[in-house]
């Protein structure tokens, strides 16, 4: 047997020996600036991501992530004081934001990823802010989802695998019709396709009230490292239930 060979079967038999944790994740923080020139040098706020840099789709941020902060960073007055859900939360970056201008954010998403909703924590220990962390699957209504009374749910690329959107716009109209006067703020790739989406949103009973070029609002210095061509809407419900 040839040194190669003995280091990898070495390596499987630690792999395989019962009670042994597993290998750590390869993670890296990411710093991301808002405010000023959005620089390391002239910023108003910066949040720190924990990131995992193998492949893990709900551990890295993604364009739609980076667009929708900016999003909330403008808005902020807006946010000040108001209660918030992100879906899909991933990393939080849009989230962490949220909370750090000062609304009452509740990070959410998929309640078996524990490894996911065990990273939203330390996000939040790092960057200091107070944020309720749930599991929460859409398509699942377990008891905690009545307990939901946003102002504004935010999502960035939760538009991303058809066979969810059905389950995802359940959830928002839930919670659109739990929040009178709520809206949903989220970013997606035109991959998803406009028609789709608006024809869920005729099905689900609602309305865009803005849309926007991604890239329209998004500083200079941010725009140039992202690509795709990425929406931002604003969708509410068609008609409010009398109280």
């Amino acid at each position: 047997m040839d040194s190669a060979s003995a280091s990898s079967s070495s390596s499987e038999a630690e792999e395989e020996e019962p009670g042994r944790a597993p290998p750590p994740r390869m993670t890296t923080v990411s710093r991301h600036y808002f405010g000023g020139s959005s620089s390391e040098s002239d910023h108003d706020l910066r949040v720190d991501i924990i990131e995992n840099i193998e492949e893990d789709y709900g551990m890295f941020v993604w364009p739609c992530s980076v667009i929708l902060a900016e999003y909330v960073w403008q808005q902020r007055p807006r946010f000040s004081c108001s209660r918030v859900v992100e879906l899909g939360a991933g990393t939080s970056l849009p989230g962490i934001v949220a909370a750090k201008v000062g609304a009452g954010v509740t990070l959410t998403d998929i309640a078996h990823n524990t490894e996911v909703l065990d990273n939203i924590k330390q996000v939040c220990g790092l960057n200091n802010v107070n944020c309720t962390v749930l599991g929460l699957t859409w398509g699942d209504w377990d008891e905690p989802v009545f307990d939901l009374h946003p102002d504004i749910i935010l999502g960035a690329d939760v538009l991303y695998d058809s066979a969810k959107f059905d389950d995802l716009f359940a959830m928002v109209t839930f919670l659109l019709e739990n929040s009178p006067g709520a809206v949903f703020i989220t970013t997606y790739h035109n991959r998803s396709g406009h028609h789709l989406i608006e024809f869920l949103m005729v099905k689900w009973g609602l309305k865009c009230l803005k849309l926007l070029d991604g890239f329209s609002f998004l500083p200079s210095c941010k725009a140039d490292s992202l690509r795709g061509n990425i929406q931002l809407v604003e969708i509410a419900l068609e008609k409010e239930k009398p109280k």
